[in-house]
């Protein structure tokens, strides 16, 4: 069987084994939609976390990324890592011990406000939006290429059985489901790195192999000599081509730093991570099934380095030079989804590669590399198909627990904690399970019109959720004095400077979005950082500023670091209770 045949056996494979578990775990009860019973295992929470968080953009675009920047690329490597360890350490622990069903609802409790848990679903929901485009867009790309229909046609195959599972299942089925993924895309992504990694170095261990001699078939394929360092080759291959050193970097230091903590500090303030640790029956579970969760994630993280340099090693050899009549089969394969161009610009019909843009006449893009690095190493078919329903399962698996994010918010959060309080179980199912129908809509429609190819719309995602969360989380559990009106400000103002920011240079001036134009040398991928900064701010200085919380909420945060007793929401004040919504 073709390329084509082994993808479209193992994506049915695949999606069937999803859809079981979405009705194997089908939810009858709030508890089970929203949080699985908290009766998830550390051990599959660990690895459902992992599903959840290797999205498209760590599985199919972050290595095409570090590809493409070579050391530039590694703010995605340390800022969705490092930020992981944050979430994990400082809100995770805590966050589960107040034992609630969403961000949202946390928020409005600790900072005893309607509004506050009103601007928090907002946030939420926005946050969720802008990363659920980039999950379907890499199920588009995924279809497009290997099972051959157009990109559109892909993201609705994609909403059909993510809608099924997600919404028949929740997030109990979520769970089962996530699992199951993450074996298929760990698969997909080890198989042909080992292979690939002892074709080029004789190392079957990838992470070894990229700081690997070049064997000799490496160097026959390469056209190098062997024994080099494989970054050696990669180097120099790049200067000749003026792309510069593949271990140097061009951005400026403020941006690579920036972007490093912004991608940090989102990560610590993304729902949709954040709820996996409402699902474990106690507290030292949720810090277990963390460190489960850093070790299935590290096998692909570390990983991805490996497979960014064997990817762009092959694609250079593979195209620089050669004739575009002669070009290998996956060329003309990519070139009918649009993500690999050949413009001729000699009219002598050879490719040719140049850092100089007025000079290159292969554009490929990043989102391209990982997909076609098995066949660009000339991998058997299967394996192309395998890598393919490893894209998938990743891009479903997060895109299943942000829709769960959005309905949650919308139906436990809106509905019943501030539109319709005495609405029954059954009819908050029933809005959990619309609000996730028009969510996949929503995203179907962002998949088919992304503001960006798939690791910089997560990327702007991050700088959302950082701009907005994280303060506001942090403040909520250890400082006492946080107020609600320091709470909104905050997470108000955050989330507007980032937004603003981020649409002048991708939708208003995309022309300008170069380092000249940004404001200090940060870019919008960096600039959630500036906006976690402000909301900071505002945060503190309104909280100063305005009356300090009841004592019951002080209490409650004391209580939530230091426990003497189960912890239990605080009391609503009295004017609230009578009908106050601030």
């Amino acid at each position: 069987m073709g390329p084509v045949a082994w993808t479209w056996v193992l994506v049915a494979a695949s999606f069937a084994l999803y859809a079981l578990a979405g009705l194997w775990g089908r939810a009858r009860t709030t508890s089970a939609y929203y949080v699985a019973e908290k009766q998830v295992s550390p051990l599959l929470n660990g690895m459902a976390t992992g599903a959840d968080w290797m999205s498209a953009a760590s599985f199919i675009s972050m290595a095409g990324v570090v590809a493409l920047l070579g050391r530039d690329g590694s703010i995605f490597l340390m800022g969705w890592t490092g930020g992981y360890v944050l979430l994990a350490v400082l809100l995770a622990p805590y966050l589960r011990k107040y034992g609630k069903y969403t961000v949202p609802q946390f928020v409005g409790e600790r900072y005893y406000s309607r509004s506050a848990r009103g601007v928090a679903v907002v946030c939420a929901v926005f946050v969720s939006f802008t990363y659920v485009a980039g999950q379907m867009r890499g199920v588009g790309v995924v279809f497009a290429r290997f099972l051959d229909v157009p990109v559109e046609r892909g993201v609705l195959l994609g909403m059909a059985i993510v809608l099924f599972y997600a919404v028949l299942g929740g997030m109990k089925g979520v769970t089962y489901a996530q699992v199951a993924q993450y074996v298929v895309l760990i698969a997909a992504y080890l198989v042909p790195a080992i292979y690939v990694s002892i074709m080029l170095t004789g190392n079957p261990v990838p992470q070894l192999g990229l700081g690997g001699r070049v064997s000799a078939e490496g160097a026959r394929i390469l056209g190098v000599e062997p024994g080099v360092h494989l970054l050696q080759a990669l180097d120099r291959i790049g200067e000749d081509l003026g792309f510069g050193r593949y271990t140097a970097g061009t951005r400026p230091r403020i941006d690579v730093l920036f972007s490093t903590l912004a991608l940090m500090i989102g990560t610590a303030g993304l729902p949709h991570i954040i709820i996996r640790f409402f699902t474990v029956p106690k507290v030292r579970d949720a810090r277990a099934s963390a460190a489960w969760a850093l070790l299935f994630i590290a096998l692909l993280y570390t990983t991805a380095p490996a497979v960014a340099a064997f990817a762009r090693a092959g694609a250079i050899q593979s195209l620089n030079g050669k004739r575009h009549a002669d070009a290998p089969a996956w060329v003309a394969d990519w070139e009918r989804t649009g993500l690999v161009r050949f413009t001729d610009r000699d009219g002598d019909g050879v490719m040719r590669l140049s850092g100089d843009p007025a000079r290159n006449e292969v554009r490929i893009d990043p989102d391209v590399l990982v997909l076609a690095n098995p066949e660009i190493a000339g991998l058997p078919p299967w394996v192309v198909g395998l890598v393919a329903a490893g894209a998938l399962a990743a891009a479903l698996s997060t895109a299943a627990g942000l829709l769960l994010v959005i309905s949650a918010a919308v139906a436990h959060d809106l509905v019943k904690g501030m539109w319709i309080p005495r609405v029954s179980e059954r009819g908050e199912l029933a809005w959990a399970r619309g609000a996730a129908t028009v969510a996949v809509l929503v995203a179907g429609w962002l998949g088919v019109h992304p503001p960006g190819f798939v690791s910089e719309v997560v990327a702007l995602a991050f700088g959302l959720a950082a701009s907005s969360f994280f303060p506001v989380l942090v403040a909520g559990i250890f400082w006492r004095r946080a107020t609600r009106e320091g709470a909104i400000a905050g997470m108000l103002s955050g989330l507007a400077v980032t937004t603003a920011y981020v649409h002048w240079f991708k939708f208003w001036h995309p022309e300008l979005d170069v380092p000249a134009h940004w404001w200090l040398g940060i870019s919008p991928q960096g600039f959630g950082t500036v906006g976690m900064l402000v909301n900071l701010t505002v945060l503190v200085a309104v909280s100063l500023r305005t009356p300090a919380p009841p004592q019951a909420v002080q209490d409650l945060v004391t209580n939530l670091r230091y426990p003497r007793e189960p912890v239990r929401p605080a009391p609503a004040p009295t004017a609230l209770r009578a009908g106050e919504r601030r």
